[in-house]
């Protein structure tokens, strides 16, 4: 698996990041274009619509390719450094955790009433929040977190969009 590039150790730290959004986030272990989790949580977050009755596997595949080629250009023209295609697709891909629990949470009881849309919310903003905060810290872009938040938070609203409807 080393030489596929698949390293639990990383996978593990990068997952534990995006759960505890308020832990300062390596820049360094972000830095690597893993995309062995992000596949796996693509597609629990897909398999967690199927439970629900939503058949949207495309959709998220879809949306996620062109969420990442969006953030990839617009991190390319924020930062000084510049970014990976991967790097992006990558962090994004991690950031999705929480999504898999909205949809998990979709299973068993609607979204669509109040405390849908307060859970949803939430939600969006965990991992808005968290993508964000990795990417500021990647790519040593301070005081530009709620710039970048934006785009996130719009990138996994229309995940949350999915789940709910």
């Amino acid at each position: 698996l080393v030489e596929l590039g698949i390293n639990f150790d990383h996978i593990w730290q990068k997952t534990l990041t995006v759960l505890h959004p308020l832990k300062v986030a390596d820049g360094s272990i972000m830095n690597e274009t893993d995309l062995a989790g992000p596949m796996v949580f693509c597609l629990a977050f897909g398999a967690t619509l199927l439970l629900a009755g939503k058949i949207q596997f495309g959709y998220v595949y879809g949306i996620s390719a062109i969420g990442c080629l969006g953030m990839f250009c617009l991190l390319n023209l924020m930062s000084m450094t510049g970014v990976s295609f991967g790097c992006v697709a990558s962090v994004l891909g991690y950031c999705l955790l929480p999504m898999i629990l909205l949809s998990s949470f979709a299973i068993v009881f609607s979204l669509q009433g109040m405390m849908g849309i307060i859970l949803t919310a939430g939600i969006i903003g965990w991992c808005s929040f968290s993508a964000s905060k990795i990417f500021i810290s990647a790519l040593a872009m301070e005081g530009q977190q709620l710039l970048v938040a934006y785009p996130c938070a719009l990138l996994y609203g229309v995940f949350a969009l999915i789940s709910v409807f």
